[in-house]
């Protein structure tokens, strides 16, 4: 996994991790959800990080 993300970050909230790729994933797996990219862009803006909104993102709901 490339750490430093050189490409532009799809985050929209302003964090310490933004375009910290390690970092980004590190925080969000100890809390047990996802970091933005993971998701598309309209799920993103939801702020749900949960599995659950994952998996419904994924599968087009």
């Amino acid at each position: 996994m490339n750490c430093d993300n050189k490409n532009e970050c799809p985050c929209t909230y302003t964090c310490a991790n933004h375009a910290k790729c390690c970092a980004c994933v590190a925080y969000h797996n100890r809390d047990g959800d996802f970091p933005a990219c993971f998701f598309s862009a309209k799920a993103e803006k939801t702020y749900d990080r949960s599995f659950e909104r994952l998996v419904a993102d994924r599968n087009g709901r």
